[in-house]
């Protein structure tokens, strides 16, 4: 079994996964809690299309303290938009609306030119900008949500991820990105 966020191929072992990515999965206590805090749940947690977490537990609790957060996702601009990509946005502006949270979606154009030695710079742009419009049609609210091109907001970026690099060990991101020692530094 192989599953990085760029490749997922061989039989999927769900516990295997919750192991090597070093998340917990979606208890039913958990689905109540969220259900308490926010009404009815998802229909991907009711169906459970999503299987497990990286501490969303540990958020709640912070929400229950009176605590904020900020959502944060993104995607590598390439060809179009799937389902693939829609089902964790649809969730996210989900709890966007019921935390009335801010999100930030960055557009790691700088990764997929990185991975392409075919892809330049002005094409990755523009996919940039193509895949930006896909995520604004979601409909995440425009006065909460940050769109961030790596390759044109770098000077915004840096000081954050300087923050969470202080944060985040070699082997944390070697089990989040499934990073092998021959993966490109740049990505």
């Amino acid at each position: 079994m192989m599953v990085t966020p760029w490749e997922v191929s061989g039989k999927i072992d769900y516990g295997k996964l919750i192991e090597q990515f070093g998340t917990e999965p979606i208890t039913e206590d958990l689905l109540r809690r969220v259900k308490k805090k926010i009404g009815e749940l998802h229909f991907h947690l009711k169906r459970k299309i999503f299987f497990s977490h990286r501490e969303f537990d540990w958020i709640l609790n912070q929400y229950e303290l009176g605590n904020k957060f900020i959502l944060y996702t993104g995607r590598g601009p390439s060809g179009y938009t799937h389902i693939g990509h829609l089902v964790p946005w649809i969730f996210t502006k989900y709890l966007q609306d019921k935390f009335g949270v801010k999100l930030y979606f960055q557009l790691t154009d700088d990764e997929k030119f990185l991975i392409n030695q075919n892809l330049s710079s002005n094409e990755a742009l523009r996919l940039t900008y193509e895949n930006a419009l896909d995520v604004i049609a979601v409909g995440f609210d425009k006065k909460r949500t940050f769109l961030l091109s790596d390759m044109k907001h770098a000077d915004l970026l840096y000081n954050i991820a300087l923050e969470i690099a202080k944060h985040v060990t070699v082997s944390t991101a070697k089990a989040v990105f499934g990073f092998k020692d021959s993966s490109n530094i740049g990505i």
